[in-house]
């Protein structure tokens, strides 16, 4: 099937998502929602597909939500873009094979939510981490509570959230984020390799084993899910989501209230 946002690709027991808006460094915007959860629930069908490979085209995996379409009002309806990332975090989370997160450059907000949804994340040397909402007045949504908690525990990830600073990959590597660092320029090649050597693995009991641990978490994770669609839209009235957002478009500095 032809998408406008993303493209798919398979070969063999191997799919390929790449996000393709590269003049938007990748940021998400209803379409591309709609084309996730389209795409990613059908794969739920196909019983040959063993591994699933997540990439960003040109030159940023995903830089989040689409900040701008905010800032018209018009494009990011929040109650719609709710509803349509959990339909696509749970199809991602949920999928029967193994998926990897090829990180290069940018993956921040909703962008490194779906990264770390993934059960590998492979990251070039450039990366730039961040899950960074409150830069915005926003809180993490696509399961971002969930994920970050789940890789770093529950005090880390407050103060990681709250801070909402840019990260190295190797900063987010050690941190517990990022899985591997590689060149950037062996980003490509180092994921392929991974790839092949999973496919040398007993993959269907690397299946069964991660849908045994993400089955017993799915629970708190649709809470969390629900739980971040009933709070975003109300961080969405505050004056400081339209200050942070404000700030964004004009590359300045943002004056918060704490309204």
């Amino acid at each position: 099937m032809a998408y406008k946002t993303i493209i798919f690709e398979k070969v063999g027991r191997v799919g390929y998502l790449t996000f393709n808006r590269p003049q938007a460094m990748n940021a998400m915007d209803l379409v591309m929602m709609d084309e996730l959860g389209e795409c990613i629930e059908g794969l739920h069908a196909d019983q040959e597909l063993q591994l699933l490979v997540l990439k960003g085209a040109g030159g940023a995996f995903s830089a989040g939500g689409d900040v701008k379409g905010m800032a018209s009002g018009g494009d990011l309806n929040i109650d719609g873009a709710m509803v349509k990332v959990e339909r696509y975090i749970k199809a991602l989370y949920t999928l029967s094979a193994i998926t990897i997160a090829q990180v290069n450059g940018a993956a921040a907000g909703l962008g490194l939510s779906t990264a770390l949804a993934c059960d590998l994340v492979v990251a070039g040397a450039n990366a730039k981490i961040a899950m960074n909402f409150i830069t915005i007045g926003l809180i993490p949504d696509g399961g971002g509570h969930f994920f970050m908690q789940e890789r770093l525990g529950t005090m880390k990830a407050k103060q990681v959230i709250w801070k909402g600073e840019v990260m190295t990959g190797e900063q987010a590597q050690k941190m517990g984020l990022v899985d591997e660092i590689v060149p950037a320029e062996q980003l490509e090649s180092a994921v392929q390799a991974t790839v092949t050597q999973l496919l040398k693995s007993p993959l269907q009991a690397m299946i069964a084993t991660k849908m045994i641990l993400n089955g017993s978490k799915l629970t708190q994770l649709e809470k969390i899910l629900q739980q971040e669609a009933i709070t975003q839209p109300k961080m969405r009235v505050t004056a400081d989501h339209k200050e942070g957002v404000a700030a964004f478009v004009e590359k300045r500095t943002p004056n918060y209230t704490g309204a």
